[in-house]
C-alpha cells in the first residue's frame, strides 16, 4: 500500500451500526446495507471502468440520499465496509497491467514462457500459449544457486542485481518480481536481492516468491509471483484512491477487502499480495449461499451468479466450498488458494454474433457498462443477451432498475434484426429465442464443469441463483441439468455483496517439506518447526487485525501423494495427529480422500505416501448479520399481482399472456404456479410452465419443478 494512503481502521468489526457490502463488477457495482436487525437496502449503479472507486462513492452517495442524509453523516453510522473488486482481474483480462520486470536464477529466464512445456490442446498445433506478462528483455538472469535442501551452492552476485536494476530503471518498470530456484527452501539470496532493489529502485512494487508462495514447482511459483507484481501497482492505486475518497467523506469505520480464498483481509495485506484478489468478487457467493440454505437446514448446493459481463458457478458440499491451489487466470498459473469457481463470458451484456460457419454464438465478448446493451440507449450497437430478453418480454422496459433506466425496445429490435435475424433468415423473435437458448446451454455447461467433471451429480444439489440477470434463465438452466429446485434470494441481484458481509478474516500459509510418511524417513522436528512458524505468523496477523484470541481458528492441511505420483491431494489433518507423529492415521485420511476423488486407493498395496507441502488456514471469526425472518402470511399471492403481459414460453414455442407480480410485495408462505413473471427493482424471475414458486421465511423464492416437460 502506498505510504500516502489515509489510515482507515482495519480491525475486526464490533456488533453495532450499519454494515455495507460492495461488489465492483464489470457492468454494475452492487451495494447491500444491513442493520443489526437484519433489515437491508439494495442499490446498483453502473460501474466506472476507468476508475472503479468513482462508482463506489456514487453508490454510497445514493444510499445516503435514501436515508435522507449527507454522505459524511451517513458514513458516520457505518461500522464496516467489506469490498470485493474485479480491478486486478480486469487488468489481466484487458492487458492493462503494470510494466513488470523479473529477476530469476541464471539459466531459467525462459521458464515463464516455456511454462510446463505441455500443449493445452494436444492436437492443435496452432494453439499458442499466452504471451508472458514480462517480455524477455525484462526477464533478467542473476548468478546465484540454492539446492533443494536449502544449501547455498552459489552466492548471490550483487553486481548482477545492480546491473538488472539499471536495466529496469531505464525501462521504467513499475513492478519487479524476484523468483530464484529453490528459494522456498532458503530465501537468503532472494531477500538479499530484494533489499538491494529497494535501495536502488525506491518505490517500485516488489513481489518476492519466498514471501508470495514458498512452495515447490518453479513454473507455478514464478507465474504467481509475476502475476502478483503485474497487478500490485494497479490494486495499490485503486485502494489508495478509494481510501482517500472515504477519508475525505470522514469515514471512520472499518474497511476490509474480499480475497479469492473466500475470506477478507485488511487493505494493506491484500495490497502486498494483490494476486489474492484475482477472484475476489465471485468468491463471496458460496459464503452467502450457506446463510440462505441454513433456513432450509441444508448445506450442500450449487451457486450460479449471472451479472452483466460474466457467469460464475461454484459448488459447496457439506458446508465446505471447494478451494483449489491450482488455479489460472487467462491460462497463466495462479497457485494461491482460491475458491474453485468456473467463470465464463456469459452475462446480460454478452454480445450475439455469427461465426464463420454461420452459427449463432453468445459471448464471451461483452458490451459491459460502456456502451452497454443496445436497449440501454448509451451508444451500444451490438445485440446482447439483455436485448434478446427484452424482445421476449422478460424485461419490463418501464421498470428496469425500478424505472431509473427506460429500455429502448425498438433499438433492440433493429439491432437483432439487422445483425442476427436477417443473416440467419429468421424472424426477430426466433433469433431472440435462439440467443436465449444458447445462453442457457452455455451456462449449464459451466455448471457441469463444476459438478459432473468433479464427480458430483448436479441433480443432487439445489441451485442458488444470483446476479441481476440470473433469475430470467435459472429455471431453464435447471431443466437442462435435471435440477428440481432453484432458490432466488431476495438479495439475489447483490448476492456477492451479501456474502462479503458474512465472510471471516482468512489467511493461507504454505511451506514445502518433501519426505516419506515414515518415522525413520521424515524429519518430524523440521515439519513441526515449519508448522509452528506458520502458526506464529497467523496469530500475529489476526492479532494485528483485532481478532480476539477466542475467535481465532487454525486448520492444518497436508499435500500428500503416493510415491511416484506427480500430483498431490490436499488432506485435512488434525494438528494433534501430526504432532503425535501418527503417520498411520494420516495415511488413512489420505487413502480415504484419494478414493473419494479418483475412485480408488492403494492402501492395501501399502504403497508409500509422500508429504510435499504443509498448509495452514488461519481464520478470524467475525460476527455475521442475521437474516430477518418474516411471519407466515398465507399462500394467497393475489395482493402482489400488478398486471399481466405476453412473454415468450420456450416450451410452447410462442408468446402467452402471463400474470406479473411485484416481488417486493410477496410475503412468507405466498405460492403460485407458472407461467408467471415476478419483478423486483433489481431482478426479474421468469417462472415457466412446470414450475411452482413459494416464498420462505427469509424472503427467498423457492422454485420447484413439478415436471420435466
Amino acid at each position: 500500500m502506498p505510504a500516502a494512503a489515509p489510515d482507515i481502521p482495519t480491525t475486526a468489526p464490533r456488533a453495532a451500526g450499519l454494515r455495507i457490502g460492495i461488489d465492483v463488477g464489470g457492468t454494475f457495482t452492487d451495494f447491500l446495507v444491513m442493520d443489526e436487525a437484519g433489515g437491508n437496502r439494495i442499490r446498483k449503479v453502473l460501474s466506472t471502468p476507468d476508475d472503479p472507486s468513482i462508482a463506489v462513492i456514487d453508490g454510497l452517495t445514493e444510499l445516503a440520499q435514501e436515508y435522507g442524509r449527507g454522505l459524511s453523516e451517513f458514513l458516520a453510522g457505518v461500522d464496516i465496509i467489506v469490498h470485493g473488486t474485479t480491478v486486478t482481474t480486469n487488468a489481466i483480462l484487458t492487458g492493462k497491467t503494470a510494466r513488470t520486470g523479473l529477476l530469476t536464477t541464471r539459466g531459467f529466464r525462459d521458464a515463464l514462457e516455456m511454462r510446463r512445456g505441455i500443449r493445452e490442446k494436444l492436437y492443435d498445433n496452432k494453439y499458442r500459449a499466452p504471451a508472458p506478462l514480462v517480455p524477455r528483455t525484462l526477464r533478467l538472469p542473476i548468478t546465484e544457486r540454492v539446492n533443494a535442501e536449502g544449501e547455498i551452492m552459489t552466492a548471490l552476485d550483487i553486481a548482477d542485481v545492480d546491473g538488472a536494476a539499471e536495466t529496469l530503471r531505464a525501462a521504467k518498470v513499475e513492478a519487479v518480481a524476484v523468483c530464484f530456484m529453490h528459494s522456498y527452501a532458503c530465501s537468503a539470496n532472494e531477500e538479499m536481492a530484494a533489499k538491494r532493489l529497494c535501495e536502488l529502485l525506491g518505490d517500485v512494487f516488489l513481489s518476492v516468491s519466498s514471501r508470495v508462495l514458498p512452495q515447490v514447482r518453479f513454473y507455478e511459483r514464478v507465474s504467481t509471483t509475476v502475476l502478483n507484481a503485474a497487478v500490485g501497482p494497479v490494486l495499490g492505486r485503486y485502494l489508495n484512491n478509494l481510501l482517500k475518497m472515504l477519508a475525505a467523506a470522514r469515514y471512520g469505520g472499518i474497511l476490509l477487502v474480499m480475497q479469492s480464498n473466500g475470506g477478507v483481509s485488511a487493505p494493506r495485506a491484500v495490497a502486498d499480495l494483490a494476486a489474492s484478489t484475482l477472484l475476489s468478487g465471485p468468491a463471496a457467493a458460496p459464503v452467502a449461499g450457506l446463510a440462505y440454505m441454513a433456513a432450509h437446514g441444508e448445506n450442500s448446493f450449487i451457486t450460479m451468479d449471472m451479472g452483466g459481463t460474466s457467469f460464475d458457478a461454484a459448488l459447496v458440499k457439506d458446508g465446505v466450498p471447494a478451494v483449489t491451489n491450482n488455479g489460472s487466470v487467462e491460462r497463466m498459473a495462479l497457485a494461491l488458494p482460491s475458491m474453485e469457481i468456473v467463470t465464463i463470458g456469459a452475462g446480460g451484456g454478452s454480445i450475439a454474433w455469427i461465426d464463420e460457419g454461420g452459427l449463432l454464438r453468445m459471448g464471451p465478448q461483452s458490451a459491459g457498462a460502456k456502451p452497454g446493451p443496445v436497449c440501454y440507449g448509451l451508444g451500444g450497437v451490438e445485440p446482447t443477451c439483455s436485448d434478446g430478453n427484452l424482445l421476449l418480454g422478460y424485461l419490463n422496459p418501464d421498470f428496469f432498475a425500478g424505472g431509473r433506466l427506460r429500455l429502448d425496445r425498438e433499438a433492440a429490435w433493429t439491432a437483432v434484426a439487422e445483425r442476427i435475424a436477417k443473416p440467419l433468415g429468421l424472424h426477430v423473435t426466433a433469433a431472440a429465442a435462439g440467443m436465449y437458448r444458447i445462453m442457457n446451454v452455455n451456462m449449464a455447461s459451466a455448471i457441469r464443469a463444476i459438478s459432473v467433471q468433479k464427480g458430483y451429480d448436479p441433480r443432487e444439489f439445489p441451485l442458488i441463483c444470483a446476479g441481476g440477470a440470473g433469475a430470467i434463465h435459472a429455471c431453464m438452466i435447471a431443466r437442462e441439468l435435471g435440477i428440481r429446485r432453484v432458490l432466488v434470494p431476495r438479495e439475489a441481484a447483490i448476492f456477492c455483496a451479501a456474502g462479503m458481509l458474512r465472510s471471516d478474516l482468512k489467511h493461507h500459509f504454505v511451506r514445502s517439506h518433501a519426505g516419506t510418511l515414515d518415522a525413520a524417513l521424515l524429519d518430524h522436528k523440521a515439519v513441526l518447526a515449519k508448522l509452528d512458524d506458520m502458526l506464529a505468523q497467523g496469530q500475529a496477523l489476526l492479532a494485528a487485525e483485532g481478532v480476539a484470541a477466542d475467535r481465532r481458528r487454525f486448520a492444518l492441511q497436508l499435500d500428500l501423494r503416493y510415491s511416484g505420483q506427480y500430483h498431490e491431494v490436499t488432506v485435512d489433518v488434525p494438528e494433534a495427529v501430526l504432532r503425535s507423529a501418527d503417520f498411520d492415521a494420516i495415511r488413512s485420511l489420505f487413502h480415504r480422500e484419494h478414493n473419494r476423488l479418483y475412485g480408488y486407493d492403494l492402501g492395501e498395496e501399502r504403497t508409500a505416501v509422500d508429504l510435499i507441502n504443509i498448509r495452514l488456514v488461519a481464520t478470524g471469526l467475525v460476527q455475521k448479520p442475521v437474516l430477518a425472518a418474516e411471519p407466515h402470511a398465507g399462500e394467497d399471492a393475489t395482493a402482489a399481482r400488478k398486471g399481466a403481459r405476453p412473454i415468450y414460453l420456450p416450451e410452447r414455442g410462442g408468446f402467452a399472456e402471463v400474470a406479473v407480480y411485484d416481488g417486493d410485495r410477496l410475503r412468507h408462505g405466498n405460492r403460485m404456479r407458472g407461467p408467471a413473471v415476478i419483478e423486483t427493482v433489481n431482478t426479474t424471475i421468469i417462472l415457466p410452465d412446470g414450475f411452482a414458486l413459494a416464498v420462505d421465511a427469509v424472503g427467498t423464492s423457492v422454485l420447484t419443478a413439478e415436471s420435466q416437460t
